[in-house]
């Protein structure tokens, strides 16, 4: 983790190639789909979400995702994120627990193919939602209790998908 400024701290930015071993790979072959996916770090240091997204078996998902750990962002406003993706919709996905299914606090967003974006994710625009489904009456997400954060794509079409991440920040 590093400082751009006094009002970002730069959470990954996958200079180290290690980085992509902080990231778990989860698809809908949980429950019987057979969506792909993988992550690796690019040589020009990005994370690389990539993979095939199938409907089979009821199936339709693929997501990664960091494995839990404090990001002591409890001071910070929302999240910004560096990207490139292939003109389809994707969640960041914020979750305040270790465990491995649960509720997750999600918020969309749409790329442009082939375009870099820097996209600023609110903590107060998150919505807290269990396998798809918005939930009602929870808890409100408190940034403090930040321990797993992760990309998924569930956008209902079948193919391949590719998400490029330069960098996750939290901002004031």
């Amino acid at each position: 983790m590093s400082q751009k400024d006094d009002s970002t701290r730069v959470l990954f930015d996958f200079v180290d190639e290690t980085e992509a071993e902080s990231w778990l790979v989860v698809t809908d072959n949980v429950m019987g789909g057979v969506s792909r996916g993988t992550v690796s770090v690019s040589r020009d240091s990005c994370l690389v979400f990539s993979g095939t997204l199938s409907l089979e078996n009821n199936g339709g998902f693929s997501s990664i995702r960091t494995f839990p750990k404090d990001f002591g962002v409890g001071d910070y406003k929302g999240l910004r994120i560096r990207v490139r993706g292939d003109g389809r919709v994707y969640q960041f996905r914020l979750r305040l627990d270790d465990d491995f299914d649960g509720i997750a606090f999600t918020q969309e967003f749409q790329t442009t193919e082939n375009r870099w974006l820097e996209i600023d994710l609110p903590f107060a625009s998150f919505v807290p939602t269990y396998r798809g489904r918005i939930l009602r009456n929870v808890k409100p997400l408190v940034a403090a209790d930040i321990r797993q954060l992760g990309f998924l794509i569930a956008d209902k079409t079948a193919g391949q998908f590719k998400l490029i991440v330069d960098n996750i920040a939290a901002y004031r």
